[in-house]
Formats: structure tokens, sequence, C-alpha cells
């Protein structure tokens, strides 16, 4: 924001004031010079008339915060407001919540991820084709009869593939809705972008091999819901062979996400349980199978000792009385805390990995949307 300047007054024609009038003028000149000050990097005190005020001292900076640890959404929103997108990286974020049956907030999100599938599309978009966009002229519906009409072509590898209207609109196995006039609203360019975008990433994933089984789909639907497909597609309100075709693009383009990072990226720690005020320092046989969880193989169970003190566990809680029953609720939540990080870490490098894939899958590609044939 700029900085606001008092008038300059200089060469102004001299006006007689009478004596109220002159005093309400200079406290009203020495109002707006003192606005003129911006200490920093404190808030400017009320000013006081005649008085000059003097900039506040820049105080010390905070320590940085840790970054907080990555989100473990069930299907995270995409940036774009007409899309969504599926977890930002494969196998980082948990299942969501296992609801009783097929809420309507999760069938929502799992229509979301498979309108997009998104796990891979990133932040990148495709290139734009010689001539860019073509304009549909101001139009926004599509009659009946337009529905299977070209509506974009991207090209990949030399190969042009179209896109209708109808694929857009029902894909994920939505249903057509038809406006009041029988009209259809033409898709939106995010929501035909990121239909394009999952269809290279199908292409990538069978080129690589990559599948989506039978038993991959409901051992999805068994860990993330308690649900079977059938039960599924009744909530989703379509038929198991849309809600099939659905899971399929999404356990695919997950199973190929975890195909194109280069290593594992552990389970998302959860946080200890709160002790019961005024039990912050007892020790308990929960919270040290908690820590032990943790330490894995820095752990000897046998010995009831530190397996190795060289680990970034050890550096963090060897302060900390640990054995095989016994532990403190501040220990735990000190091995939350490397946990956490490990995971945040493996987490950012997966991302970086994504992302490079992504940049070179969708970088060879081009996209025109708008095209009526």
């Amino acid at each position: 924001m700029a900085e606001e300047k008092p008038i300059d007054q200089e060469g102004a024609e001299p006006v007689e004031k009478d004596d109220e009038v002159q005093e309400a003028v200079e406290v009203e000149e020495a109002v707006e010079v003192e606005e003129t000050v911006e200490p920093e990097p404190e808030p400017e005190p009320e000013p006081e008339p005649e008085e000059t005020v003097e900039p506040e001292p820049e105080p010390e900076p905070e320590p940085e915060p840790k970054p907080e640890p990555a989100p473990k959404p069930a299907a995270p929103a995409d940036e774009k407001p007409a899309a969504a997108a599926a977890p930002a990286v494969p196998g980082a974020a948990d299942a969501p919540e296992k609801p009783h049956g097929i809420s309507g907030a999760v069938c929502a999100a799992i229509a979301a991820v498979a309108l997009v599938v998104g796990v891979l599309a990133g932040h990148f978009l495709l290139g734009s084709a010689a001539g860019g966009s073509i304009a549909l002229n101001g139009r926004t519906t599509l009659s009946s009869g337009e529905l299977d009409s070209t509506i974009a072509t991207y090209t990949s590898d030399g190969v042009a593939h179209d896109i209708t209207a109808r694929e857009v609109l029902t894909y994920g196995g939505a249903e057509l809705a038809a406006n009041e006039d029988g009209t259809y609203d033409i898709p939106a360019a995010d929501s035909i972008l990121n239909y394009a975008q999952t269809q290279l990433m199908l292409a990538d994933a069978a080129e690589r091999g990559v599948t989506a089984t039978e038993d991959d789909i409901n051992e999805f639907l068994s860990s993330s819901y308690g649900v079977d497909l059938a039960t599924f597609a009744s909530g989703m309100g379509m038929t198991e062979d849309a809600a099939r075709d659905m899971l399929t693009s999404y356990v695919t383009i997950s199973k190929l996400g975890e195909e194109v990072i280069s290593g594992e990226i552990p389970e998302m720690p959860t946080e200890p349980t709160a002790p019961s005020e005024g039990e912050e320092d007892t020790p308990t046989a929960e919270y040290a199978e908690y820590v032990i969880a943790l330490l894995g193989d820095e752990w000897d169970s046998d010995a009831n000792d530190w397996a190795t003190t060289d680990g970034e566990y050890y550096n963090t809680l060897s302060s900390y009385e640990i054995s095989n029953d016994s532990a403190t609720y501040a220990a735990a939540s000190a091995a939350y805390s490397v946990a956490m990080t490990d995971y945040q870490e493996a987490y950012n490098t997966a991302m970086e990995e994504q992302d490079a894939y992504t940049n070179e899958l969708f970088s060879n590609a081009t996209i025109q949307i708008g095209t009526l044939a």
C-alpha cells in the first residue's frame, strides 16, 4: 500500500482565518503529518497533537514454527473451483473414517475424486495448442443432439483424441441433468481439462502395465469404507457398473502414483491421547506401547532398552524414562513429533517426484477446448 503524503501547502493562496478556524486547520495539519509516520512493525500509537511519534524499534524475529504436517484428506479439493482432486500422494493419506453406511458427504467426496481422478494432476496444465482455446461464441448450453459433439481435442505423442460433452458430463457415473428447457450446460473448461489429464494418466498406466483388479477395488472399499461394491453403488445412487468404472480409474491412478515415487511414505502418525487432568506425568503401559510402536528397530523389547543410540528417536527421547511397560505422555508426544517430521519429509519428497512426473507427462500434450463439430 502506497504511503500517504501530506498535502503540500507551499504556494497556496493565503487566506485570512479567524482564530478558531486557524486553530482547527493547525490541528488538522498536525494530524495529517502524524498519519504519515509508519512505525515498523508495531501499529502506530494514537497520535497526540504537537507531539512527534517515534517509530518503535523492530522486534526480534520469533523462531519460525515447524510446518504443519501434510493433511490427511479423503479427497481434498484442487485449487480450481470447478474441479476436485484425489489425495495428492497415493498411499500418503489413510482412508477416511469408516462411515455407518455411505453418508452424503462421503458420496460427494468420492464423486469429486472420480470426476477428476487427479491423484497426479498436481498443478500442471496441458500445453496450449496453436491458436489457443476456441471460442464458443458465448454459448453456455447444448441441445440433446449435440451431447456427442466434440467440445475439445487433446493431442499426445502426435495422436489426437476427441472429447465429447457426454463423456465429460457422465464421467464418474454422473447422470445427465437437463435444464428446464431441455438443454444441457456445456462442461466447464476445468472439467474438460481434468478429464483429459485423467485420460493421459490412464493411458500411461496402461503402458506401464498398471491396472486395478476386482480384488484391488474390493480391498479399497473394505479398508476405506467398510462396504462392498453393491452397498457403495447404492449409496452413490449409481449402478454397480458405473461405480466399478469410477473406482477402477481411481485405484489405477493411485497405483500409478505408487510406481512413480521412489520411496515409501510411512503411515501418517496419530497423536497420543492426552491424559486426564493431574495425570500428565503418570507413566502408563499404554504410552509405552505407543512409543515403542513408533521406535521400531531402534528399540529392543527383549533387552528392554534402546537397540541403537545413533537414531533420531534416541536423540530426542534419551532423556525420558522408557521401558516396555512404562512411558509418560511427554515421551509419547516427543515420539509423535519425530514420527511426524519423518512423515512430512517423505511426503515432500514424494510430491517433488510426483510433480516431476506430471510435468513431463503433461508437457508433451496439447489441448484445444471449445470445438463443436
